[in-house]
């Protein structure tokens, strides 16, 4: 946003949001959390190499690739309560990795109870609980 500004007001009075947004991001929490979950990320490729998607994650826009078994089993999490339900999204050989682990410092104490909340939730589901409640994603959604 603070380079659009400088884009539509231009100098000098574009100095002003972006000593705003400078201010800003030298005083919000900071985390390598994410950056330590790309490495982690890429060193699981170079590990194993590309692998293939999960077929029920897979799209079938032809009668063929569903004859194949692509999207079979999807459960959409937005049909859900919580917008979750348990699911493999990662392929068969990093089932159960962690990438991303978040602190317990400021915004991140949250998404790592979100995310334990979901570990907890899975870890208990059972296939006739997990069963799509109601609606499902429509082809082509």
């Amino acid at each position: 946003a603070a380079v659009e500004a400088v884009r539509l007001v231009g100098m000098p009075e574009g100095r002003i949001p972006l000593a705003q947004a400078a201010t800003y991001l030298a005083s919000a929490p900071k985390s390598n959390a994410s950056y330590v979950a790309i490495n982690r990320a890429e060193a699981a490729l170079r590990e194993k190499g590309a692998l293939p998607v999960p077929l029920h994650l897979r799209n079938a826009p032809t009668a063929l690739l569903e004859s194949l078994g692509y999207g079979k089993g999807y459960r959409y999490p937005h049909d859900y309560p919580g917008h979750h339900v348990p699911q493999q999204y990662l392929p068969d050989d990093l089932a159960g990795a962690r990438f991303y682990e978040p602190s317990a410092e400021g915004d991140e104490r949250e998404i790592g109870a979100r995310l334990e909340g979901w570990r907890k939730a899975s870890a208990g589901a059972t296939p006739a609980a997990a069963e799509n409640p109601g609606k499902t994603k429509k082809k082509g959604a």
